[in-house]
């Protein structure tokens, strides 16, 4: 039997409806899944054919602005097994990541599957999370992942995720990241999340709820006595070109001139323009929390705080607080994302004024 690999077609729904009755008892793909996936999403769908029948599929979703791929599902027909069919769908997966500039193919696996597991460590996937209760039948599942581009080991890094559980928390969200790297015992909780919004928040944004400054997360930070580093490539007042109500921005100058005056009456280190230099800033300890365009990641032009968790010389690695549910995301598709260093340059300069700000967050002297 030799299949013929190619993209999926509309016409071929219903065999994969099929397929999917065939192979999975819980957490199987609908119609419209499929159809998502087929026309709209970022991703390609591969199906494996022979004699006229579908003998297997598997889905790659593509992380946008980074250099991350998932494999989201592969299925093999019961005739088709024993042949290698896995094994050649999952090197087309890899090819088509490559092809989309991708360094690393992540992936889930049911601890159940042993058969599964083998194959993707026989093809140099490794363990690294495992997460409980992942599955519709409350079963578990390893999360696994290949570098498809060779690199030099990265440093250790233990950085806890916090997803923002709210549209307007992301800074918090990676202040609480923050501390609780430097403060391994320290709890991350939603109530800590929005008081820390409260302290940090600009007030007013573009619409909803008002997002927070750098300036605010900084007196946040060394309240709770961390050391921290500020900066940032505009004096600020910051994001006013955004809001239109002249009300408003009168309020977010004010809130920001009162965010200057403590910060005066403060020890935190702020420095005004230069480069983000975050090899030494990580391996001086420091956590860096980065302000990016959102466009690069979701299309939508916002403002919004990533966590830096570790750099080399090919990759910038986030933890990203927002899960986007729309683009079949988990949590765990969040964590230490790859952003080429061109990419994260591109990221880092919001608005019109190509404003750059950092907050660093460090343990006290």
């Amino acid at each position: 039997m030799n299949p013929v690999f190619r993209l999926a077609q509309l016409d071929d729904v219903k065999a994969l409806l099929a397929l999917e009755q065939q192979c999975f008892t819980t957490d199987r793909l609908n119609s419209r899944n499929f159809q998502w996936m087929i026309n709209r999403a970022n991703g390609q769908l591969i199906v494996a054919e022979g004699d006229s029948q579908l003998l297997g599929y598997a889905v790659v979703l593509f992380h946008r602005g980074t250099s991350l791929a998932r494999l989201y599902s592969i299925a093999i027909a019961v005739q088709a097994r024993g042949i290698g069919l896995g094994k050649q769908l999952l090197e087309r997966i890899e090819a088509s990541a490559l092809e989309h500039d991708c360094a690393y193919v992540r992936l889930e696996v049911r601890t159940d599957n042993p058969a599964a597991i083998a194959l993707y460590e026989r093809h140099g996937y490794r363990r690294f999370a495992l997460i409980h209760d992942y599955y519709q039948d409350h079963a578990d599942a390893l999360r696994l992942e290949k570098r498809i581009l060779q690199h030099r080991d990265s440093r250790s890094i233990s950085v806890p995720y916090y997803r923002q559980t709210t549209d307007f928390t992301c800074g918090p969200a990676c202040l609480l990241m923050a501390m609780g790297t430097l403060q391994p015992a320290r709890p991350l909780e939603r109530r800590e999340e929005l008081q820390l919004w409260r302290e940090a928040t600009t007030v007013f944004m573009t619409s909803g709820h008002g997002g927070c400054s750098p300036q605010g997360l900084a007196l946040a930070a060394w309240r709770r006595g961390f050391r921290v580093r500020l900066q940032v490539s505009i004096a600020g007042p910051l994001f006013l070109n955004g809001v239109r109500d002249a009300h408003k921005k009168d309020v977010m100058r004010l809130v920001h001139e009162e965010f200057n005056t403590q910060l005066l009456h403060s020890d935190v280190e702020q420095i005004l323009g230069g480069p983000l230099d975050l090899p030494r800033l990580l391996s001086d300890g420091g956590q860096p929390l980065v302000l990016i365009s959102s466009y690069r990641l979701t299309r939508s032009k916002a403002p919004h705080w990533v966590m830096v968790t570790d750099c080399d010389e090919d990759f910038v690695y986030l933890h990203d607080p927002d899960v986007d549910h729309s683009q079949h995301r988990q949590p765990m598709d969040c964590q230490h994302v790859p952003v080429s260093h061109a990419e994260f340059d591109r990221m880092c300069r919001f608005g019109r004024g190509k404003l750059r700000a950092a907050v660093v967050v460090y343990a006290k002297a």
